[in-house]
């Protein structure tokens, strides 16, 4: 069985980019990306980095006031939901969130831990570490046998880990 986890390291917000792009391009089937880190760890940059790997041409920004934004490409739906804002299991209620689940074909969260126990399985978590400057160290952790394929594919593609 493939490894579970993976430690990325980036330089710059180019590279937090292009582990998005690689993780879009390794999303087959419906997946959840679950997204945590702090405020500016590169959560966005991610989720604009897995459109363009997932063949979208739109401009992914965050969804902070409106929670979920759609985006299509390819023969592809990203669903990218923004929980900043939410503060209790009703909050995540009321924008929906069952249907966000059971409607998503790539289904990317950031502030994650605000849906602990409401994430789909498969999913592949996806934590932004601050280092110096830029630099970010991404770690990812696969749950379910359709994540693990993923992250199977993403250590493939060859990226720098930390």
């Amino acid at each position: 069985m493939a490894n579970s986890n993976l430690a990325l390291a980036t330089r710059d917000e180019r590279g937090t980019r292009e582990v998005g792009r690689a993780l879009g391009t390794a999303c087959f089937g419906a997946l959840c990306v679950a997204l945590r880190g702090p405020l500016g760890a590169g959560k966005t940059v991610v989720v604009k980095g897995m459109a363009e790997g997932l063949g979208m041409a739109d401009t992914v920004t965050s969804p902070t006031f409106t929670f979920v934004n759609e985006y299509h490409g390819a023969g592809r739906r990203l669903t990218h939901a923004d929980l900043y804002r939410i503060e209790s299991y009703e909050d995540l209620e009321s924008i929906g969130w069952s249907d966000v689940v059971l409607e998503a074909d790539v289904l990317a969260v950031e502030w994650a831990e605000r849906a602990d126990g409401e994430l789909p399985t498969p999913r592949i978590e996806v934590a932004l570490v601050l280092g110096a400057g830029d630099e970010r160290r991404v770690e990812v952790h696969a749950v379910g046998a359709e994540a693990q394929a993923a992250l199977a594919r993403l250590q493939r593609q060859g990226l720098d880990s930390a």
